[in-house]
């Protein structure tokens, strides 16, 4: 079953799924890009402040010299006040680098009678380490410290110099405060816009829906407008779809109607049949069961246009050569009883061609030619099949009397015989013609090379089988 999440999805609107996408990238974009200008700016200013306080330590080491046991001793006032000013968030200590518990040897005034913490640390001469640490009156503070060499011979002293941070930290909060309501407000702005864009974005789809309501309305027949060439092909394939439904409804209609214009003098006669009380039983029964067999020779050709019409162009594949043996077979048995000498039938065709339909479809096509070739040849049928571009060729050739082109033209019209002496309905080729024109071919009768009548038809070909189509197992 599908998740009740993924069925709520479903229901939510184009516009509200891509503004709620559109809002969570955003969201993320904008987070991520907060953070690291964020991040940035804390690097910068914490660098600024370690510069400042590394030129505080420049002043303190030139201000640093040995006395007479080797000890450091301050020269000079340094020029900042508020290393005299105590607890003033300003500071520097000197100290033994033996031992990180020692008292401190010299201190800044800033620091009165308390003393830096500095963690047990191992400098290297000349390398400067940094540190937070709390201070004075819990201040919180930032660290630098270096290691130094004094008298002779020398003795390791650590020097540190520390500065509140409190000012940085406030610096960096307003920063932050800032940062947030800009992005914020940006934020706001780019859902606006992002707002605006899809709304525009989707305003075809809106004029799309507006015209499929029309058609269904009946107020016009297609889908009308102005329409991005991204919608254009759906507005188009959709057109197609009404054109095709059109046709339908108009070959049922046509079919509906041809129908009952094809039964209805049957009907006529047999009911004329019926108030003749004159005629004998046999002879009313024979002509009975011939109107019911023109009847029924109707509505079978109605039916098969129908299932032709709508299993035309379904992509299916009928091999040519195996229906057409088999055929030829029947209708060497059909047509040997005949006072003539036996037909030769030669049947010329590739193993590998097919054709894009129904089998039976091709049978009723293929048997009714061959058919009529049988009946009106004198000696020879030859039957060949061929490809040309995208058609299967049929072509049935006899050497019977032939038509002339007016003949040809009548013969083809539905229900017409050119010999009345001949039995059939005069469905034959006529049904031929439509099942071609319902898979997109045609039929035509011209003069055979061997002095009869030539019947070519046409109907689309299947595509040959991949070459490397896997096996079936």
């Amino acid at each position: 079953m599908m998740p009740i999440a993924a069925l709520r999805w479903s229901r939510w609107g184009l516009h509200a799924r891509l503004l709620l996408l559109a809002a969570l990238v955003l969201a993320l974009a904008l987070a991520a890009a907060g953070w690291g200008i964020a991040r940035l700016f804390e690097r910068h200013v914490t660098q600024q402040f370690d510069l400042r306080l590394q030129d505080q330590m420049t002043q303190l080491l030139a201000s640093l010299q040995a006395d007479a046991q080797g000890r450091p001793v301050l020269t000079r006032a340094l020029a900042d006040p508020r290393w005299e000013r105590p607890y003033s968030g300003l500071y520097w200590q000197v100290q033994p680098a033996h031992d990180a518990r020692a008292e401190p040897w010299l201190r800044s005034r800033s620091l009165w009678d308390a003393r830096l913490d500095l963690p047990a640390d191992t400098l290297a001469d000349g390398a400067l380490h940094r540190h937070t640490l709390v201070g004075p009156m819990g201040q919180p503070l930032r660290v630098l410290e270096r290691t130094v060499r004094v008298g002779d011979p020398p003795q390791v002293w650590r020097v540190a110099v520390a500065a509140q941070q409190t000012e940085l930290r406030a610096a960096l909060a307003d920063f932050r405060g800032a940062l947030l309501l800009s992005l914020g407000l940006l934020a706001a702005l780019l859902m606006l816009a992002l707002w605006t864009q899809v709304s525009v974005g989707l305003r075809p789809l809106r004029a799309l829906q507006q015209a499929v309501r029309r058609v269904r309305q009946g107020a016009d027949t297609r889908l009308q407008g102005a329409f991005p060439a991204e919608v254009q092909p759906l507005v188009e394939d959709f057109n197609r779809v009404l054109d095709h439904a059109d046709e339908v409804v108009e070959r049922a209609r046509r079919l509906a109607g041809n129908l009952a214009h094809g039964i209805k003098t049957p009907l006529a006669v047999m009911s004329a049949l019926a108030d003749d009380e004159t005629l004998p039983r046999p002879q009313l029964v024979r002509q009975w069961r011939e109107q019911l067999q023109m009847v029924q020779d109707q509505v079978d050709w109605h039916l098969r246009r129908a299932r032709a019409a709508a299993l035309a162009g379904r992509g299916q594949r009928t091999p040519v050569a195996p229906a057409l043996e088999a055929l030829l077979r029947v209708m060497r048995k059909v047509h040997a009883g005949d006072d003539r000498a036996p037909l030769a039938w030669t049947l010329q065709v590739a193993p590998d061609l097919a054709f894009a339909g129904e089998l039976q479809d091709w049978q009723e096509m293929a048997g009714n030619l061959l058919d009529n070739a049988g009946r009106w040849a004198r000696q020879r049928v030859v039957v060949t099949v061929l490809r040309q571009g995208v058609q299967l060729v049929l072509r049935v050739e006899d050497d019977g009397p032939g038509l002339s082109a007016a003949q040809s033209a009548e013969v083809l019209r539905r229900g017409i015989r050119l010999d009345e002496r001949a039995p059939g309905s005069g469905l034959g080729l006529d049904i031929v013609r439509e099942l071609a024109r319902l898979y997109g071919g045609d039929i035509e009768l011209t003069r055979s090379a061997l002095g009869g009548l030539c019947a070519e038809l046409r109907v689309p070909a299947a595509p040959p089988p991949a070459a490397h189509a896997p096996a079936s197992r």
